[in-house]
């Protein structure tokens, strides 16, 4: 344990932080408000608490589009706001992560302001801009990841300029240095108020085809998917180039001590683990999203837990992520009781857990009329379930009409909140959140779930199994995931945990029957 460093033996915990805490009373979240919180997350057993974007933005996507890399937008407080909020994250033991887009800038940015101002203008070579197709449509077929052609038109210079998402949002050009630099300052700028880490947004679409080749047709695509998937992303995508900024991210951090670089990267296993790098210099921890998407079965999980463990280089740590802002909430894609069972899941396998605000109390996706539609991705391609909206609603701190979030209207409805919130489950002993407290407080105080290997993992009919061990120290987890008793077979130990009520600190051998829903981690004799 020793030899770890501290984003190998924590917990990271998402702040969505429009939607976690609002102090001023606007409806909206703010820095003070999760200054606020601080003690609830220290009291939960987290380790470190990532941040979504609080930069300046015309908030075309919600702070994905940015106009000011090193400041903090006024809807979330100031510099000293965060200055305030870093030192009492460091005092309650919490590190703080925040998100870094270097992808694309608004095009409010004052670097794209000067590249569009002319062809001629110092700053042009820092976007991607290409001269129309002969016929006057774009430069070729590539598409947005929030519809349509990824070429914007721009009268004035006569060209047109890429942008990934939305046309508010184009695209930086990696390949010329001056860039880079400029986003190394970047990164420098928070380094030196104290952040303990990033969280690279997109950081597999960084680089483009330098010869700017049409990507090929997807012949599996379905017309009930996103636009884009309508092409293979072959020169839009995971560039071979990437990965020489991505050990230029790494020294950076590196230098400033023990930090942590973690990648957004939706890649099958085989491509996401090369961004480890080939000796260990690429990302600490590339985001590893198979549980959001998985099918739900014992067989299933068992198998994507082996293959991923297989494809591992030898220096890398795993990591596993249970939710996030872009995709439902685990409770409504599982249900209820469920959550329960990946609760579990994901704080007993090995690797360094991300958990997603409010999935804690068992938060589930907010209901969002039509016409309260707040996000982009769903307004420009309405009907192909891409809103983001319903993951986003606010924290649910109590059970008032407003969740205890804010005074003033919130800037996304309310969920149901009488059904999940703090304040009730605080005092419930078998609340979801008092097993997450005692799941955090296990994985603290026993090593093996840190440190140790995983093996033995299997699926004894709808119930995964595996074991964790550490010396001499060997523990089972078995986790029923069907909402029927499962029989399985179990060494002989003690029930250290249990999902279910009654079962904790019962001896155990043999043929066992967990109740539908079930989980339990046993200590080995």
């Amino acid at each position: 344990m020793t030899t770890l460093a501290w984003w190998q033996k924590g917990v990271i915990y998402q702040v969505y932080p429009r939607s976690f805490q609002d102090e001023n009373g606007d409806g909206v979240g703010d820095l003070a408000g999760i200054a606020a919180r601080l003690e609830y997350l220290a009291t939960l057993g987290i380790d470190a608490i990532w941040l979504s974007p609080i930069y300046p933005s015309p908030m075309a996507d919600f702070g994905y589009d940015i106009s000011d890399y090193c400041a903090i937008d006024p809807v979330f407080g100031t510099l000293s706001d965060f200055d305030r909020l870093v030192e009492r994250a460091h005092v309650l033991g919490l590190r703080v992560l925040v998100d870094f887009v270097p992808d694309h800038s608004s095009d409010q940015h004052p670097w794209f302001l000067d590249s569009r101002a002319s062809r001629a203008n110092a700053k042009r070579d820092w976007y991607l801009w290409r001269d129309p197709a002969p016929d006057g449509g774009p430069p070729n077929n590539w598409l947005s990841r929030m519809g349509g052609s990824a070429w914007e038109w721009d009268p004035s210079s006569g060209q047109c300029y890429y942008h990934s998402f939305l046309p508010q949002q184009p695209d930086l050009n990696w390949r010329n240095p001056e860039v880079c630099e400029a986003m190394d300052a970047v990164l420098r700028f928070w380094l030196d108020r104290g952040v303990d880490g990033f969280r690279v947004d997109v950081l597999w679409l960084l680089i483009k085809d330098a010869l700017f080749r049409d990507n090929p047709t997807n012949p599996q695509f379905s017309p009930d998917e996103p636009g884009h998937h309508a092409q293979l992303q072959t020169h839009t995508e995971d560039q071979p180039e990437v990965h020489n900024i991505v050990r230029s991210m790494r020294r950076t951090l590196d230098s400033y001590g023990e930090r942590v670089l973690i990648g957004e990267i939706y890649l099958p296993v085989p491509q996401l683990v090369r961004y480890y790098g080939s000796a260990g210099d690429g990302v600490n921890m590339p985001f590893n999203f198979q549980l959001i998407t998985a099918r739900w079965t014992a067989s299933n999980i068992a198998q994507l837990i082996t293959t991923y463990e297989r494809a591992l280089p030898v220096h890398a740590w795993p990591n596993w992520v249970l939710g996030n802002h872009d995709n439902p909430r685990v409770a409504s894609r599982i249900g209820a009781a469920q959550a329960r069972i990946a609760a579990m899941l994901l704080l007993t396998l090995r690797g360094t857990p991300t958990l997603y605000y409010g999935d804690e109390i068992g938060m589930a996706d907010g209901k969002i009329q039509p016409e309260l539609v707040r996000d982009p991705a769903e307004l420009r391609q309405p009907g192909i379930g891409q809103g983001r909206d319903p993951e986003r609603t606010p924290m649910q701190w109590d059970a008032s009409g407003k969740a205890g979030f804010t005074r003033g209207k919130p800037w996304l409805p309310i969920g149901n909140a009488a059904a999940a919130n703090v304040a009730s489950q605080d005092g419930e002993s078998w609340s979801i959140l008092a097993l997450y407290r005692r799941l955090l407080s296990l994985r603290r105080s026993e090593p093996a779930l840190v440190a140790g290997s995983i093996g033995n993992v299997t699926a004894q009919g709808h119930v995964l199994t595996f074991e964790r061990c550490l010396g001499s120290v060997r523990l089972f987890v078995a986790l029923n995931m069907e909402d029927r008793p499962g029989a399985i077979t179990s060494p002989a130990g003690r029930v250290v945990l249990s999902t279910r009520e009654g079962r904790d600190g019962h001896r155990i051998a043999g043929e066992l029957i967990l109740d539908s829903d079930e989980g339990i981690v046993v200590a080995c004799d």
